[in-house]
């Protein structure tokens, strides 16, 4: 294997354990499960690997090919590739989308990593009205989120200033595989309650009466979104991959892995809160709010297993959390470190000072610092909609036409068959996909987004 100054991952199940970490966060967790109910259960799983593997596998093999190709941060591997033609913004709209997220992403797992310690103390306990009322003093607190982002960002700190393949991959081979273990037992833990089936059938029964040219789109926005395309993430990670990486083998694995765990989570969520008569609500509401009703609705008869159920749980969101947090602070710190010739520990001290800023000004416009907003929108919700309706799909749009119309076919698929050592069958397919396919669904997605269609 060769060997690199900006460091390499060492190993195969590396590569998978944290490209796939970088695309598992919060959404796979909240956002999947629900969506997947309210759009035909099993029915629309089916159309969301579809979507996965029209829209999802090809633009991440477009990320990756630039960046394994150029082995620099995400703006210069654009730079490089676009031999200084207006292209290279793309790269630079990367790390800047990843900025943007660094900050109300990481108050979102501040919150998680509070609830951690609240379950770890017995302090989850109260009526649904109880539950909303601690959530919403929390989150407009002045400075408790504050602490709790700060801490996560020293978590994240400790392992981005080890390097790639002693601090990214080495966090990874122990989280990913913990995130595993602890969905399982989640999983097997709601199953087991009574009417647990009245979930399953929720999540896979198919009902194709719900299915809509609405629920294409959706299933095209979550695909988009739960495998982290455009932020910058995939990029980076790929140029820590050495030449005998095989590209499109990877994706398949971490976009499998990403899968996986958003039916697991929905196993865990969806037999619980039916078993007691609950119907999940999307989004915080769900993780902080129905959530612990349903734990102790459903567990508190006996008070050990809630506490471990509700523990458990909220650890598992915080890992989460963390390995996508990892790869959004990584896309910063590696552009710092190469841009302005800094030491990478310099580099991760700057974006998380940073980061801790961006953060506690939008977890204090949640507050009563309300003229902490832009666009009528607190800063908090207005970062969240500009990077997810605006940046993604424009990054990921442009991303399309670069590698399918303006760069060189040779250097395509040299990556695709890692310069003639494999077969590469798919490549043609590929091709047709970046140019004609994936541009006209992202552009689709894009005016859903803003009400067009």
């Amino acid at each position: 294997m060769e060997k690199s100054d900006r460091g390499l991952f060492g190993t195969k199940i590396g590569v998978i354990l944290a490209t796939a970490g970088g695309a598992v966060g919060l959404g796979n967790v909240w956002r999947f499960p629900f969506v997947t109910g309210q759009n035909g259960g099993a029915a629309f799983i089916l159309i969301y690997i579809l979507c996965v593997l029209l829209l999802g596998l090809s633009v991440m093999l477009c990320e990756m090919i630039i960046g394994r190709h150029a082995h620099a941060n995400t703006a210069r591997a654009y730079t490089i590739l676009a031999n200084g033609k207006p292209w290279k913004w793309i790269g630079y709209l990367g790390v800047l989308t990843s900025a943007l997220i660094l900050g109300y992403y990481g108050v979102v797992s501040g919150w998680t990593l509070q609830y951690v310690f609240s379950s770890l103390t017995g302090h989850i306990h109260g009526t649904p009205e109880v539950f909303k009322d601690q959530f919403q003093s929390f989150i407009s607190h002045p400075i408790e989120p504050i602490l709790w982002l700060a801490a996560l960002m020293g978590m994240a700190h400790l392992i981005i200033v080890r390097g790639v393949e002693e601090g990214i991959e080495k966090a990874s081979k122990i989280m990913m595989p913990l995130l595993f273990i602890l969905l399982i037992v989640l999983m097997c833990s709601s199953l087991m309650l009574p009417n647990a089936w009245k979930g399953v059938e929720f999540l896979f029964k198919p009902d194709f009466s719900k299915v809509t040219g609405k629920t294409f789109l959706e299933a095209l926005g979550q695909a988009f979104f739960s495998l982290s395309i455009a932020m910058g993430c995939l990029c980076t990670y790929a140029s820590y991959f050495s030449k005998d990486t095989r590209l499109t083998t990877s994706a398949l694995q971490i976009a499998g892995l990403d899968t996986l765990v958003a039916i697991l989570s929905g196993l865990v969520i969806f037999p619980a809160a039916l078993s007691v008569g609950i119907q999940p609500d999307s989004g915080p509401s769900l993780i902080f709010i129905t959530l612990p009703n349903v734990f102790e609705q459903a567990f508190g008869s006996v008070p050990v297993i809630e506490y471990i159920v509700s523990f458990s749980f909220y650890l598992l969101l915080t890992i989460a959390a963390l390995t996508s947090f990892i790869s959004i602070h990584e896309v910063s710190t590696s552009f710092l470190r190469e841009e302005l010739h800094i030491q990478r520990k310099n580099a991760a001290r700057i974006v998380s000072c940073y980061g801790i800023i961006l953060g506690a000004l939008c977890s204090l416009s949640m507050g009563e610092r309300n003229w902490l907003t832009l666009f009528g929108m607190n800063l908090f919700d207005f970062f969240d909609w500009f990077t997810a309706n605006c940046c993604l799909p424009i990054g990921a749009f442009f991303t399309c036409l670069f590698i399918g119309w303006y760069v060189d076919h040779k250097i395509i698929s040299d990556e695709m068959s890692n310069w003639g050592t494999i077969k590469a069958p798919h490549l043609r397919a590929f091709t047709f996909m970046v140019r004609f396919v994936c541009p006209v669904l992202i552009f689709i997605i894009f005016l859903h987004q803003f009400g067009v269609i």
